[in-house]
Parts: C-alpha cells; structure tokens; sequence
C-alpha cells in the first residue's frame, strides 16, 4: 500500500480570496466523494463522466481512492471540511503521458478551482517522470478548454465526434510561471480585501477605557473618520465613546467585514469562532500569549479555525493595521501617531517598532499608504503583503521591518518579481545571532542563516540597511526621487569641508565622484565668483545666494555628465535660508532625470511641496552619501540581466540517483558521507572529473597504483572530515615512497578507515566550491579562494539555489581575490570559464538531487586558460530528501 504523502498537503487561496486546502486523496475518502456527487448538477455530471449517471458504484470509488502517489494521483480542494473539486492523473500503460480529469462543485465553478488543480498536477508529474498530459473535453465545455488555454502549456486539440482530445507536456514553461504568478497575485489581493477596504468594522474588547488598548484602538477609528460602520464590542458596557455597543459580534444587526479582537489570550479563540459564524471575512488579533511564548498549538488551532471558516487573519500579537485611502481612512491601530497620505507600504514584525516607524514617518514627512503590523503572521505573511502592495496603485516602494520569515522561499520568489516595479527596502534583525551548526564541511561551517538572508536579499533585489535611520534615509530618496541610472555623483557646496566629507562618503560607497568637462566647468565659472572651486565638488563659497544655486544646480544636471547631484548647504548668516530652499527645490524639480539630494546641514525637517515631498533632505553628507549608493546598487540590479539556468546534455542524472540512492539505502534515510568511490561517481555524470585514484587496501596496492600511474600522487586519509588538520594528507608523494608513508598514515591519523590515492595536481589556483542545504532557505551555493584557510580567509560569495549563468558570473568577481584568477600582478591566469561552468553544473547536480544534503568540491584546482579545471578532493554528504524543499514544490499560491 502506498504510503499518504502528508508533506503534499496545502493552504491555498482560490480566486475570489477564499482560504481553502488542498490535500492528496485517502482510502478513506469514498464518503466525501459521494457527498460530492450528490451536489453536482446533471450538466455537471455528464461533463466528466460523458454519460448520465445517478450515482458513484463501489468499483468507482474503489479505483478513485486507491492511487500510487506517482504514476495514478488524485488532489482533493475542501472548504470547511467539505470537498469541493477532485483532480486526477492516471498514466497510460505504453508511454509516459496521463490521462487528467476534474470535477468541480457548481457552486465554486469560476473561481480558479480547476486551474489550481491542473497546476498541482503538473507539477506532481513532472515530479514522476509524466511528460505530458492528455484530457477528453466535450466541445461545449468552454469553462474547461478555459483552464486549459489559461495554463500558460502549449497545447495540441484535436476534435472528433463533440470531443475535444487535449494533449501538451508538462515541462514547465516561462508561460505557465507567469500564469500562475496571476493568479497568485490576483488571490491573494481579493483575500485581503477585507483587511483593507471594509465596509464595516467590529472592536471586539473596546474599551471605555481609553487609556487602555482597546479604548486607543477604537477611538482611531472613530478620530480619523472611518468610512463605514463601526461597532463596538463590550458584554460590560451598553455604549463606548458615544456609539452603541453589542456584546458579542453575534448580536450585531449588520453584516461586518472585519473584526479587531481586543480580548486577552483564552478569549481570543472563542471570539473568533463567533467571527467565523458571523460570516466576517477578516479579524485582526492583537491580543498576545501565543507562539511568542511557546503556545504554538493555541496558535495553530487559532489558524486551523481561521482557514475553516474562509477568514484571513492578521497577527496574533500585533498592533494593528491601516490604510491612508481617503476612500476608507482606516486606522485599525492602537499607535498614537497617523501617518500623512504618501505611496510607502509598511510593514513592521514588531508591534513596539512599528509604533516608532509611524512616528519617525511622520517627523520626516514620509507619507504612508498602508501599514500593518503583522506579529506573529500566523496566517498574513510578508509575502502576502509585497503581493498586495505589487497591485496597489496608491504604493510605489516598500518598507519592511522583518526578524523572521515565514517561508523563506516563497518570500524570495515572490521578492524578486515585485522589486522589478517597486523597490523594496528591508531591516532585518538578528544579525549578529545568527547560529552556526556543527557543520562536516567548510561550506557548512561558513553558511550560516545571516549568510542566507544576505543571498536572498542581494538576489531579489531587496535593499538591506543595517539601521532603521539608513532604512528612512533610503526610503526618503526612493519615494521622491527617480533610481539612479549610474554611479556618478556630482556635489555642489556654500563650504568646502562638508564638501570634502561627501566626497569620501562617495568613495567610501564605491561610487564615482565624476570629473566634470572644461565646458561644463568654464560654464560653472561664468556663473560663480572667481573665489569659486568648479571642479567636483562644486565650492560656491559661502557668499553663494539662491540664484548661484540654481542657475549651477540647472548646468550641472542638464550637461548629461553626472547621474545623481548631493547638493549642500550650511546657512552662514541668518537671513535667505527660505529663497535658497525653493531655489534648490524648483531646480531638483527642472530635471526628472537626475536624481537629486539635498544636505541641509542644520537641525531641520523635509519639505513638501503639493503634499509632496519632492527632495529627500539629509544633516549629513554621510547619511546622503549611503541612501545613494543603495539607491545606485538597486538600480544596477534593476539593468542586470536575470539569467539562465543552462541545459547539460552530457549529464547522467540517472546514474548519480543510483548511486545516491544505493547509499541511503545502505545508510537509512538519516543518510551519511559517500564514499570516495561513491563520489567520484555522482562527480562524473556531472562532468566534474576528479583525478585518477584508488582505495589502497595495504601498502603494497598504494606502492603498485602509484607506479601503475607513473608520477607523483597523494595519499588522504578515509573517513577524516578535514584531513589537514590531523595529518591525514600527503602532497607530491613519489611513487617509491607511497608505500612508507601509507603505513605512517594508517598508525598516526586518528579515526582513519583506509587512504586514497590519487594523482597529484600541482599547479593552478585553488577555488572551493560547496553546498549546504539550509533548514529554511533551501540549497546554499559557495564559492571562494580554496584550500585549507577558507574558513579563516572567508573570502566567499553565497547564492541561494538555484544559480544562473549571471549568478555564478557575479560569484567569482564578488572576491576579494577575484583578480588571481585573471593573473594579478603577472601571476599565471585561471580559465575562469571553466570556474563558471563548474558553478553551474553542480547547481544542475543540486536540482536534480534534493538528496544532497552538504557538499565541498576543495580544492578545486583551476589550470590555465582552455585548460579546465580538476576537483581535487571532494566530500558529498546524502539525506532522505524532504519534499517540502523540492523546488518545484515552491510554485503554489499557498498561504503560508
């Protein structure tokens, strides 16, 4: 019998919003089939099954509940514990295609049910060797032939007799994956819909109290003047703040969108239950006492109960949410700040920081779209929001506060297409916390999860800064400014030292202070005093007036020759500070091309003209100086091509699962190291060769391999995580010594289980290339300077799996000593594109085998140009693959 896939079950959102969950069909599933049939229309009926029928006999349900997993397969979609739609597979006998099919309640016809299932299938059986599917549509099924031409497949019809026969493989298409980020998308908005435009608001635990939580909470609906209805919640109290109150939600007269819940930890079950009978579409916990604190299971039947009744949920433990849209003015938060109206979505982990990035909002004048604090994101996650905030018209950059993710994978995915349009701007905690495990590799030991969260950010294209100050600093410029089209920096000055400090800000930030032309500086000098400095930085002396300000900012900006301007100004008298502000404000204003910044370098607050802030304004040129180079990072990973994943067709991936699959069967699914043969063998059908060798089974068989191979060779101890250390490598070994330093090897090296021999490679740079598969993140991809010092050097690039040919391009001139490979100061060169493709080609090894648990290719010796490379030594360590991890496994628009 075929063991239930338990790590296949999902929680997805339909079309129109809906939580519902998907899980693979049981034996004990008959009694829900035939509850299903039951509400199927006779139009439906005859649709799937191409014949009336009045019922499901037993030798039906039989053949529908009894599937393999793999080459039969069915997914069930529930709402509430009641099945809505079936999708199956089953594979035809002679070739490697199936036969798919689907039935959907009427009721939930058109609400992307039946596309869902056709993604979870294709991706089941790509996952099984199925290359293709086939599908009988009757000629007026058009919501079915709808799903089908909607795939994003490529698909072949032929009609016969009103029959529609449908075929097209599953190898998943650059179509598909845009298709289903749609549909992802478009899900997801309609499920928070209630969160951020309700027509109608309940605050169950308002207070008259209004120092209370509460009582703040619900006088911030009323102060700013929320749109729709709102009702207090309270079995103590008749009226709060002059409205009448009900004592529980049940007892309201109205409908009700969403629900603040304001009642401590052992009511906030019952409340929501009342919610999900109520029909309320979405609630917003505040209330604390649960996973922070170890209840993970209160938490959880909290979740299990919000999906059941169709809700979303934001929280527990948080402070809330908002929304500026003057449609709405919706401040479902208990802070004591409201943002001003702006085109920044923010969202904040932590209830207390996010208080203080309200209010540190406001002082800067940085206008708001929405906020919300999402706590414990026990269902709403940080990737749910950049969704919503991707289609929300009114948000043109993104500001998170993060200390956690919830699925980090589904966060990066997502990431990465939404900062093509809207940058995103990050802090996240933890930094200098971040645990290392004992690790058998040096991949291991250096991959630490900060490691992995810098990766997913650098490759998604999210702007990390360190601080929350450096995140309003960033987030000022991209709010108001346009993203730099290079690096080149011009400053213009009233004094020369601020203008030297942002000079070396520049260069401190790897960005180029440009040297500016004879014709634009004899421009500068027929308009500035002759005491004037007209190289860059521009020095107007402090005499320099508004119209000196202008007038230089306007050439400078309009001659093409910089991308960005930080223009600086300390006040010298106390009279004209006003016209020199509008002065520099109307001439940042001339030009949309440049991206401009202003250093007032006095206490001082950001201007907004049209309720705008049009010029993000700095104290310090150091604080200018790194918002721009992020700004200048985001836009060069905005021009930099995506990449692809390349095709071997030399590869062996049937040969490499044999042999990984031999090795867990010999280890159990806890899984071990490979044996050096068992290396080699995986390596190879990878086309990563490794120098001849042999296991020495005494001291004579070292001494006959070496002189079979007639030069040099190495002996390294077996069984020995890292052999340096302990003596358990020997370099340059002639072959008349093998035998000697065999017998030394066996009676000194610790924990030894025998010696490989192999042939010695002496020349070439040493590279490391390695793998450890993070808990959370998945694969991570190193490279770096190899040898026995890696750890100590550190001097190594990371990349979340899986890597394109940009990725692994970017790796190697990421080091510190990238220039060695391309023969620094005279030194021998390395053929860098042998690097490139050996970087690529254990990514195609990762893919292909989830099994791969940790791995170190090092060293990797790296010959001359046209030369190749040669992995010296190697260590891969197996385990039974989660299939959670599997990439593919990462497409569904789950919630979670």
């Amino acid at each position: 019998m075929a063991i239930y896939p338990t790590e296949l079950e999902l929680d997805v959102v339909l079309k129109d919003g809906a939580p519902a969950k998907v899980r693979p069909v049981r034996e004990s599933d008959s009694n829900l089939l035939e509850d299903l049939f039951t509400r199927l229309s006779a139009e439906t009926v005859y649709r799937r099954f191409f014949q009336t029928k009045t019922g499901l006999s037993e030798k039906e349900l039989e053949y529908f509940t009894h599937v393999d997993y793999a080459e039969r397969m069915a997914f069930l979609v529930l709402m509430d514990e009641r099945l809505i739609a079936v999708g199956r597979y089953s594979k035809l006998l002679d070739e490697p295609v199936a036969e798919v099919a689907f039935v959907v309640d009427d009721e939930y016809q058109g609400r992307g049910v039946g596309t869902l299932l056709l993604q979870l299938l294709t991706e089941h059986a790509r996952d099984n060797d199925i290359s293709g599917f086939r599908a009988l549509v009757l000629a007026d099924n058009y919501g079915m032939m709808r799903v089908f031409r909607n795939s994003g497949y490529q698909l072949a019809r032929h009609l016969e007799d009103g029959v529609y026969e449908v075929d097209f493989p599953t190898a998943y298409t650059e179509l598909a994956r845009e298709q289903e980020s749609k549909r992802e998308q478009s899900a997801v908005i309609a499920s928070l819909l209630p969160l951020f435009y309700p027509n109608s608001v309940a605050v169950i635990g308002a207070s008259r109290n209004k120092a209370s939580i509460g009582g703040r909470l619900f006088a911030n609906l009323l102060r700013v003047g929320f749109s729709g209805a709102v009702y207090p919640v309270n079995p103590s109290a008749s009226v709060v703040s002059s409205v009448r109150a009900y004592p529980s939600v049940m007892a309201i007269p109205d409908s009700v969108d969403l629900a603040f819940i304001v009642v401590p930890q052992e009511h906030v079950y019952e409340a929501v239950a009342d919610c999900v009978e109520k029909g309320v579409r979405g609630v917003v916990v505040i209330s604390a006492g649960f996973s922070e604190v170890g209840e993970d299971a209160t938490e959880q039947a909290l979740v299990d109960l919000v999906r059941k009744g169709g809700m979303r949920m934001v929280g527990p433990n948080c402070m809330g949410l908002l929304n500026t849209d003057p449609a709405v003015n919706l401040n479902g938060t208990f802070a004591p700040v409201y943002p001003l109206r702006g085109n920044v979505g923010m969202s904040s982990q932590s209830g207390a920081l996010g208080i203080a990035l309200l209010d540190f909002a406001k002082r800067l004048d940085i206008g708001v779209s929405s906020f919300v604090s999402i706590g414990n994101k026990a269902d709403v996650t940080g990737a749910d929001l950049l969704l919503h905030w991707e289609g929300d018209p009114s948000t043109d950059v993104i500001v998170l506060y993060l200390e956690s993710f919830g699925n980090p994978r589904r966060f990066s995915r997502i990431a990465r297409r939404v900062a093509r349009t809207k940058p995103i701007v990050a802090v996240k905690s933890g930094r200098t916390h971040a645990g290392r495990r004992a690790a058998g590799s040096h991949t291991g030991a250096m991959a630490s999860s900060e490691v992995a969260v810098e990766a997913l950010f650098r490759e998604t294209g999210v702007i990390r800064t360190r601080t929350l100050n450096g995140l309003f600093n960033v987030t000022s410029l991209l709010a108001n400014q346009p993203i730099p089209s290079g690096p080149r920096v011009a400053i213009v000055t009233n004094a020369g030292g601020p203008g030297i400090l942002a000079a070396d800000a520049i260069a401190a930030n790897d960005l180029d202070l440009v040297q500016l032309s004879d014709d634009l500086q004899d421009q500068l000098r027929s308009i500035l005093s002759a005491e004037a400095s007209i190289t860059n930085p521009v020095d107007m002396i402090a005499s320099a007036g508004a119209d000196a300000y202008s007038r230089t900012m306007r050439a400078i900006m309009d001659s093409g020759e910089c991308d960005s301007l930080i223009t600086i100004y300390i006040p010298t008298t106390s009279e004209g500070h006003e016209e020199i502000w509008n002065s520099v404000q109307d001439a940042a204003m001339s030009n949309t091309a440049v991206t401009t910044l202003a250093v007032y370098m006095t206490a001082h607050r950001n201007r907004r003209v049209d309720d705008q802030l049009r010029l993000p304004t700095y104290t310090f040129p150091e604080e200018a100086a790194q918002a721009l180079a992020r700004a200048v990072r985001y836009g060069e990973w905005l021009r930099r091509p995506e990449g692809e994943l390349p095709l071997f067709e030399d590869v062996d991936s049937e040969a490499a699962a044999a042999t990984i699959d031999a090795a867990l069967a010999r280890m159990g699914p806890e899984g071990g190291w490979l044996t050096p043969g068992e290396v080699e063998r995986v390596l190879e059908a990878y086309g990563l060769t490794l120098p001849a060798s042999k296991v020495a089974e005494s001291a004579e068989d070292a001494a006959a391999f070496a002189a079979d191979l007639g030069r040099n060779v190495v002996l390294k101890a077996i069984g020995v995580v890292h052999k340096s250390d302990v003596g358990g490598v020997k370099l340059n070994v002639e072959p008349d010594n093998a035998a000697a330093e065999f017998i030394a090897m066996m009676a000194s090296v610790p924990d030894i289980t025998g010696v490989l021999v192999q042939e010695y490679v002496g020349d070439g740079h040493e590279v490391i290339i390695g793998m450890s598969d993070d808990p959370s993140f998945g694969p991570i991809v190193a490279f770096g300077m190899g040898g026995v010092t890696v750890e100590l050097m550190k001097d190594v690039s990371f990349r979340i799996h899986p890597i394109t040919d940009v990725d692994a391009g970017e790796m190697m001139t990421e080091l510190k000593s990238a220039p060695i490979l391309d023969g620094y100061r005279g030194g021998a060169p390395g053929d860098v594109p042998a690097i490139r493709e050996a970087l690529l080609r254990v990514g195609a090894m990762i893919e292909d085998h989830p099994a791969i648990a940790e791995m170190d290719l090092n060293p990797v010796k790296v010959l001359e140009p046209g030369q190749g490379v040669r992995t010296v030594d190697a260590r891969i360590r197996v385990a039974a693959a989660n299939p959670y991890y599997i990439p593919s496994r990462h497409n569904m628009p789950g919630i979670q």
